[in-house]
């Protein structure tokens, strides 16, 4: 690793480079809590969202470095979501304080309100980053920008068939994504951004990886998306690793019986397995 790269990171950035080199995994584990899909035994718990979340940590932490909770599977549920989210962050501070936590929220709004977001994700929640819409520009990413300590997640590229409907139409010589991620640069404390972009379109991460040589990627799509981990690492990887790849479904759904956790638990050391033989490779070359 560069030292140069590694010393220019905030102090949150290098915290998570020196997890994801001790556990030799950059696996992020999406917490998309769906009480159609958990285990039927589990509804009988007070709070069968955490009591779910819970198993799923405790299997899967020795192999992650991150875990993220889309915030849309707990506002679904009313407050009591809103609690069941609350208490699954403090469990992953307190099992292992060197976790990454992150709100998939994809808020956008500008001024006071974009403040309001983060304020409510970074201080009365507490996660250590929040996934953030870019399409209001400036004045809806710097405030979030604003509070050190914390990462501000830009959806860059994302895998959805819709992204073309924007992300990638020309916008002058080059597409609507990378006009985003330029102009994200230019923000106040952008040291602090990491991007989304997808693990089904690699075809672009090279690039992209030249306009962001020493930025952070968060990259859902790996699994049931059917994104390849072993072409995300070929484009994505940097000095400093620079990869949170994200695994949902395919972990946390991948048992449906009481041995569930279990079965997570496998998955999720699968894809750790992978990640630790293409940091070999990667560091080696």
């Amino acid at each position: 690793m560069s030292s140069n790269t590694f010393h220019n990171y905030p102090a949150e950035q290098k915290k998570l480079t020196a997890s994801i080199r001790q556990k030799k995994s950059f696996l992020c584990v999406g917490l998309d809590v769906d009480l159609d899909k958990i285990p039927p035994h589990l509804l009988r718990e007070e709070d069968p969202i955490f009591a779910f979340n819970k198993a799923i940590i405790d299997a899967t932490h020795p192999y992650a470095v991150a875990y993220k909770p889309n915030t849309a599977f707990y506002e679904a549920y009313g407050a009591a979501g809103w609690q069941s989210l609350e208490k699954t962050v403090r469990y992953i501070q307190s099992i292992d304080p060197t976790l990454f936590t992150i709100a998939d929220a994809k808020r956008g709004d500008i001024g006071t309100t974009a403040d309001r977001y983060a304020q409510a994700f970074f201080h009365a929640l507490d996660f250590d980053s929040v996934t953030v819409a870019p399409y209001m520009g400036r004045d809806s990413i710097e405030p979030f920008l604003s509070h050190a300590g914390k990462t501000t997640i830009l959806l860059g590229l994302t895998s959805n068939p819709g992204s073309a409907d924007f992300e990638t139409i020309s916008v002058g010589d080059h597409p609507m994504y990378q006009e985003v991620m330029q102009k994200a640069l230019t923000y106040k404390n952008s040291e602090r951004l990491m991007f989304v972009v997808g693990a089904t379109q690699t075809q672009y991460l090279a690039a992209i990886r030249q306009i962001l040589p020493h930025h952070f990627f968060l990259v859902p799509g790996v699994g049931a998306q059917g994104g390849s981990l072993s072409e995300v690492c070929r484009y994505g990887l940097n000095p400093a690793v620079g990869l949170l790849v994200n695994a949902s479904r395919a972990i946390i759904y991948a048992g449906e019986g009481v041995d569930f956790a279990q079965a997570a638990r496998a998955a999720a050391q699968s894809l750790q397995i992978e990640m630790a033989e293409a940091l070999d490779v990667y560091f080696k070359s």
